[in-house]
């Protein structure tokens, strides 16, 4: 691995580690709706001069229909959901859950793309889903009820799942910085009516919030996806993913540390099984 790829994944891992502690400083003054309008609006305008420094080609007519739809689940519904969901659990315990992704796509992928799953695979997904019912529980008040927003949280990990199943087909033709640019624009336009009420919020909110919110739409929403396409363009996907069981450690460490914050010891022992169910999907399934 030479040194620019390094830099790169150091960047990315770093970066998306950062959104879930990011994403529970901001949402201390904006509502979770208001939180996705504004970041993506950021990450929007920041995308305009990258585009035409690349000269990002215009997508064709019959294809903007697949575009619309992985930004309204990958961007506005995902994030949405993920925003209402960090509300009640720790920023730590959303990243766990976010990781089993990788296991419904794999479901996803069965069901429509006709796509093979060995046993192993089937059994890693099971583990996954005790994992995320582990961190339900466990982030849950009282210790014997479920918090919703850890469901919220998994419906959001359905929606980006659709999203990597969805954008698949487009990948072919398309850079990956063109899809991911287009998927935010188009993400970002279908939140719009969320803009309503904004302004009161911006004028209410703390300076330090308002910052995470920029800081969200600049680096984990625009960088990073930039660094992480830089990364796929020079590595398999499949090796580049095994770095990213690297972002919920972080994700506990940042979130201890900038917002002194610690999931429950069954919500981290959860999400140990989350990654392990995830391993198995990604080595074995």
């Amino acid at each position: 691995m030479n040194l620019s790829i390094f830099i790169a994944i150091t960047i990315t891992v770093v970066l998306w580690a950062s959104a879930f502690v990011g994403i529970k400083a901001a949402l201390i003054d904006y509502s979770p709706v208001h939180l996705a309008v504004f970041r993506y609006l950021v990450a929007s305008i920041v995308l305009v001069p990258i585009a035409f420094y690349k000269k990002i080609r215009i997508p064709d007519r019959s294809e903007i229909p697949r575009f619309v739809l992985i930004g309204v689940s990958g961007i506005s519904i995902y994030n949405i959901l993920l925003n209402i969901g960090e509300k009640t659990i720790t920023a730590a315990s959303s990243c766990f859950i976010i990781n089993t992704a990788v296991v419904i796509t794999a479901v996803i992928s069965v069901l429509f793309l006709k796509e093979k799953v060995r046993i192993a695979g089937w059994l890693g997904m099971l583990v996954s889903l005790l994992g995320v019912g582990m961190i339900a529980f466990g982030e849950g008040e009282g210790g014997l009820s479920a918090d919703v927003g850890s469901l919220f949280v998994f419906i959001a990990a359905i929606s980006t799942s659709i999203y990597f199943v969805v954008q698949k087909p487009l990948l072919v033709k398309y850079s990956s910085l063109e899809v991911v640019t287009y998927a935010i624009w188009f993400g970002t336009l279908a939140m719009l009516p969320g803009l309503v009420g904004i302004q009161g919020e911006i004028e209410s909110a703390s300076i330090s919030s308002t910052m995470a919110v920029v800081y969200l739409g600049v680096f984990p929403a625009v960088v990073a996806y930039v660094a992480w396409s830089y990364i796929l363009s020079r590595m398999p996907a499949s090796r580049a993913a095994t770095f990213l069981y690297v972002v919920p450690v972080l994700s506990i460490l940042l979130g201890f540390v900038l917002i002194n914050e610690m999931p429950t010891i069954v919500s981290l022992v959860g999400g140990g099984v989350v990654l392990s169910g995830v391993f198995v999907v990604n080595r074995f399934g």
